[in-house]
């Protein structure tokens, strides 16, 4: 039943889901839904009856949809690759060669570019709120070895935009990444204030690798940036 629901063609409809797959809450307008089952007129339609068939939360104050628990979260994945989503098949594939190219330490800026432009397109930069909306669609494939990502998570000196914690089972393979986020900004400059705010200090009782990712966009030449180092215990 969600499926064909989800591979309608409306503009943003396929980033909204990808998007609360990650972890986000996605703004919706409830008021376009006209109780019709058979007939959907706009991305908003479709996911007011999703909240109606229980597979997305509705926070009516903030007028947001999620996903409410990692249970339903499973069930449409799980969905979708039953029912062979085929874009939902191609963008994990992506995902996981950003993840691969993190734990590289190369090549994260251009497939963060890649996945921004093939897929997120709908999200435009305007600040780092639009930045981290990206970043989170982008490493979904890494919710397979990591827990839901943290964000700003309380560390030494401030608040780190988000650390990736691995699941214990790959404590081993994966390690922690705690990432920082800048805005037309030098990315040297995201590096610098994860070590001069101390933010992996958060994660001193953690026994596994940590890696430093500083990830900052260039509004002029419209290119991402990143620089990664491992943090010494």
């Amino acid at each position: 039943a969600v499926v064909p629901l989800i591979n309608m063609d409306f503009d943003g409809l396929k980033t909204a889901i990808i998007e609360m797959l990650a972890g986000n809450a996605i703004e919706v307008d409830v008021g376009t839904f006209q109780n019709d089952m058979d007939n959907f007129y706009c991305r908003d339609d479709v996911l007011t009856y999703l909240i109606h068939l229980g597979y997305l939360a509705y926070d009516q104050d903030r007028e947001r949809a999620f996903i409410p628990n990692e249970e339903v979260r499973m069930e449409l994945i799980k969905a979708v690759k039953r029912r062979k989503w085929d874009e939902m098949i191609q963008f994990q594939q992506t995902s996981m060669k950003l993840l691969e190219a993190t734990l590289d330490e190369k090549g994260v800026a251009a497939e963060i570019g890649k996945i921004h432009s093939d897929y997120t397109s709908v999200i435009q930069y305007n600040d780092e709120n639009s930045l981290s909306s990206v970043l989170t669609i982008a490493y979904l494939s890494s919710m397979a070895y990591y827990f839901k990502p943290v964000r700003e998570l309380p560390t030494g000196r401030g608040f780190a935009d988000f650390v990736y914690i691995p699941k214990p089972e790959y404590i081993d393979d994966y390690p922690a990444l705690v990432i920082e986020l800048k805005w037309n900004t030098a990315v040297q400059t995201a590096l610098n204030q994860i070590k001069e705010k101390k933010y992996p200090e958060a994660l001193l009782e953690y026994t596994g690798d940590v890696l430093l990712v500083a990830i900052n966009y260039d509004k002029s030449s419209k290119r991402h940036q990143c620089m990664i180092e491992k943090y010494s215990k």
